[in-house]
């Protein structure tokens, strides 16, 4: 399996921004025009994106979408998407405008059996969001607790065609304190889906971490948040890893 980089853009109010633990009211702008922001990744070298529209998030529909279809027009990146998408009416439009990956989040533990159905409709067209504090899932923008594991939820979707698990360790997202490789390794060894690791990864190192761990099935990739925005990631080395 090949070990995928996934440079973070975060919107808010049509700004590339980064939270602290999914707070809002703790938002770092750090690019005004993310269409822009996309050509830089691009330039770096990278060549997969990891969208989320966190206003849609919290509001249950997409209100960054004409930021996100000037990123698409910008970049021939491989784009998956997540923040709000929550029918199957929304995923279809955005499948339409040339997102690659629709992520889905709250309304996976809402409606699995429905995110099921959409996944085997559009094989290895949707992803899973399990975002989860001390190993149990949280929703809505991460403001509430849907009463199941991290583990549990991912094993719902195992057979339907899902493309990924986006396993996002809330405690840790946009702090920089290093990535969570245990709990990222065991989810990855409790299903058969490619698990893809978010939150915390503070530099070169987590890459190596991540890459290099080994379990019954591997780490697909991870995605690359304010560490990134930071300079703290080695760009060129980072990409030689993750294709080592």
């Amino acid at each position: 399996m090949t070990f995928k980089l996934y440079p973070a853009i975060d919107l808010k109010e049509g700004k590339c921004v980064r939270l602290v633990r999914g707070a809002m009211d703790q938002a770092t702008e750090f690019n005004a025009n993310p269409a822009e922001q996309a050509v830089l990744f691009a330039n770096m070298g990278f060549d997969h994106l990891h969208i989320v529209d966190l206003d849609g998030a919290f509001a249950g529909e997409s209100n960054n979408g004409q930021t996100v279809r000037a990123i698409r027009d910008s970049t021939d990146a491989f784009i998956q998407l997540g923040g709000g998408i929550r029918s199957i009416e929304q995923i279809g439009a955005w499948i339409e405008a040339g997102i690659d990956r629709v992520i889905l989040g709250t309304i996976a533990s809402q409606n699995p059996d429905l995110v099921k159905s959409i996944a085997k409709e559009l094989p290895y067209r949707i992803a899973v969001g399990v975002d989860s504090v001390d190993g149990n899932v949280v929703v809505e923008g991460w403001s509430k607790s849907a009463s199941i594991t991290a583990v549990d939820l991912a094993k719902r979707f195992e057979d339907a065609g899902v493309a990924a698990i986006i396993a996002t360790d809330v405690d840790r997202d946009g702090t920089k304190e290093g990535v969570n490789v245990e709990y990222t390794q065991g989810l990855a060894d409790a299903v058969s889906i490619p698990v893809i690791a978010s939150g915390g990864v503070k530099n070169n190192s987590d890459i190596v971490a991540l890459r290099n761990s080994r379990g019954t099935n591997q780490i697909a990739g991870t995605i690359l948040g304010r560490a990134l925005y930071d300079g703290q990631i080695d760009t060129e080395l980072a990409l030689e890893i993750a294709n080592a």
